[in-house]
């Protein structure tokens, strides 16, 4: 199968990606400024635990090798349980998270998927007892955030180091 078949029919390549260009030394005052987005939604009241949540489901949505891989170490570093990493793919299913991450997971996977379908009011209601109405903007600033890391770093290619996870 040539490049040019692959490209039409909608196949993956089997290699990975070799990596396109370094949009951080491209354009370091828009990358300065999108990670200072994500300064200010640390210092949130959302929590990094959940933050990173949900940035690692958004991730895997996205299918963001670089991101996934780094939001997993993230969490790994601060505690999270490996069963609950691990999981995250099927959340609804398991009863490993609570309510608050919850409402945060099916947020993010409806804002992310909206080419499917826009959130509906009751995803937006399922909110309500658990964030106030400023940590709803946060949260929803939160998945517009990695959305566009994933974007950026799936798009150029950001290459995953191959390098061992402490557990």
């Amino acid at each position: 199968m040539t490049a040019s078949s692959s490209a039409a029919t909608g196949a993956r390549p089997l290699a990975a990606p070799t990596p396109r260009l370094n949009f951080q030394a491209v354009a370091p005052e828009l990358y300065k400024a999108q990670a200072g987005i994500n300064a200010l939604l640390h210092e949130s009241s959302l929590g990094i635990q959940l933050l990173e949540l949900v940035f690692l489901r958004v991730s895997q949505i996205n299918g963001c090798a670089f991101c996934v891989d780094m939001h997993t170490r993230e969490l790994l570093s601060r505690g999270e349980d490996l069963q609950r990493i691990n999981s995250i793919v099927t959340w609804p299913e398991v009863d490993f998270y609570d309510g608050r991450e919850r409402a945060a997971l099916n947020w993010a996977e409806r804002c992310t998927r909206l080419s499917q379908a826009h959130p509906e009011q009751q995803d937006f209601e399922a909110l309500r007892p658990h964030f106030s109405e400023r940590e709803m903007v946060e949260l929803t600033y939160a998945i517009g955030s990695i959305n566009v890391w994933n974007r950026l770093c799936a798009g150029f290619a950001a290459p995953v180091a191959s390098k061992p996870i402490k557990l």
